[in-house]
Parts: structure tokens; C-alpha cells; sequence
């Protein structure tokens, strides 16, 4: 018990277990992030290009109301809660809006990540200012310069 213990430590505290789990977490935070964004600024714009259509409500109705239906048949919140069969399209429609603007979003910031690599790339590549010579050969030749001066005195 001890030996799988210690291989689930190991496989839980790689580097890549742990990326992983934190791009779960910001991916969900992500989520409502985008969900919001259509939801409270996208949807409403679309709504008055469309005449104001709720399409969270738009849906087709297959299946027949129980006896014991007390709601509003036109809701699709409560023919849901009731068991009855509807193909509910607008939520669809709405998910499928939330998951090309998170698309579009990831794309835009995977291009911006990129973009960033590539000067960082570039900036590695640039060659640095060539060093000066050693700090020993500096005294050699100065060593040297001094014999020279000394002959030439002599």
C-alpha cells in the first residue's frame, strides 16, 4: 500500500499534473467569464437586431403535457421540469455562441503568446556586444608595453 502510495506523490506532483490542474481552475473561471460576456453584453445586442427574441426560450414541443401539469406551456424551463420532450434549439444556439467566442478568444490569445515567444526568440538571438579581452591579458599587455617603454629609455 506503501509503494502506491508513493507513485501517486510522484504522478500528482509532476510539473505537468499540476499544469494541468491549474488550467482546469482557469479554464472554468474562463467559462463564466465567456458565459457572462454573452449572456449580459452579446445576447442583448442580438436581441434587438432580432426583435427582442429570447432565445434561451426558443424550443419545439414533441412530446404530449401530462395531466398533472401545472405550468406555463410556453416555458421551457417548466415543460423541462415536467419531463416533457422538447428540442430546446435556442439553448443550443446560445452554446454554440458561447463556445465560438471562447474559441475566438483562445485563438486571439494563443496568436498574442506566440507573437511574445517570437520577440523573446528574437531577443535570444540578437548577439551581445562582443566582450573585452580577460582581465590577465590586459595585464600582459600592459607587462609588455612597460618592458618596451623601459628598452627604448635604455
Amino acid at each position: 500500500m506503501a509503494g502506491v502510495f508513493q507513485e501517486f506523490k510522484q504522478f500528482a506532483i509532476k510539473g505537468n499534473v499540476m499544469d494541468l490542474a491549474v488550467g482546469v481552475i482557469i479554464g472554468g473561471a474562463f467559462s463564466t467569464i465567456v458565459n457572462s460576456i454573452v449572456k449580459d453584453l452579446i445576447m442583448p445586442i442580438v436581441g434587438i437586431v432580432t426583435g427582442n427574441i429570447d432565445f434561451s426560450n426558443k424550443f419545439i414541443r414533441i412530446g404530449a403535457l401530462p395531466a398533472s401539469f401545472k405550468g406555463n406551456p410556453d416555458s421551457y424551463k417548466d415543460l423541462q421540469t415536467a419531463g416533457v420532450a422538447v428540442v430546446g434549439y435556442g439553448s443550443f444556439m446560445t452554446v454554440v455562441l458561447n463556445f465560438l467566442i471562447l474559441a475566438f478568444i483562445v485563438f486571439l490569445l494563443v496568436k498574442f503568446i506566440n507573437k511574445l515567444r517570437e520577440l523573446e526568440k528574437t531577443e535570444a538571438e540578437t548577439p551581445a556586444a562582443p566582450a573585452g579581452p580577460p582581465e590577465d591579458v590586459l595585464l600582459l599587455r600592459e607587462i609588455r608595453d612597460e618592458l618596451k617603454d623601459q628598452r627604448q629609455r635604455a
